[in-house]
């Protein structure tokens, strides 16, 4: 299941009233959590031990939904990560903009030397 952030429900009023024109980030980014992140971006994204957010791409949207189009390796934990168990999409590799948010099926534990490896197609953003 996947949410839409705050900032992006505003931006994607504003655009599709043409209230203010939005572009789209040239690159979205996938940042990770060990609990919930929510709609006002509120919640704790991983720091520290070689973790960054990296890029993400996706195929277009079908039938209420789009998903991850190649897989995403993230760099060699150098100390725990915890749980790995939500997801974010970001508008910058780093600080920026909450777009998306979601909870992975399972989480994983992420301990040092760890990689953690996203499939691609496992990725999926819904709208109702």
């Amino acid at each position: 299941m996947s949410a839409m952030s705050d900032y992006l429900e505003l931006k994607f009023l504003d655009h599709f009233t043409g209230t203010a024109s939005t572009s789209a980030p040239s690159a979205v980014y996938l940042g990770l959590s060990t609990g919930s992140l929510a709609d006002d971006n509120s919640g704790t994204e991983l720091t520290g031990n070689n973790y960054s957010r990296k890029a993400i791409t996706f195929a277009s949207a079908s039938s209420g939904s789009i998903a991850s189009n190649a897989s995403v390796e993230f760099d060699p934990a150098t100390g725990s990560w915890g749980d790995v168990s939500n997801w974010g999409i970001f508008d910058a590799s780093s600080s920026g903009n909450l777009l998306f948010h979601g909870a992975f099926t399972a989480s994983k534990t992420i301990a040092s030397g760890d990689i953690l490896k996203v499939a691609s197609g496992s990725l999926t953003i819904s709208a109702d």
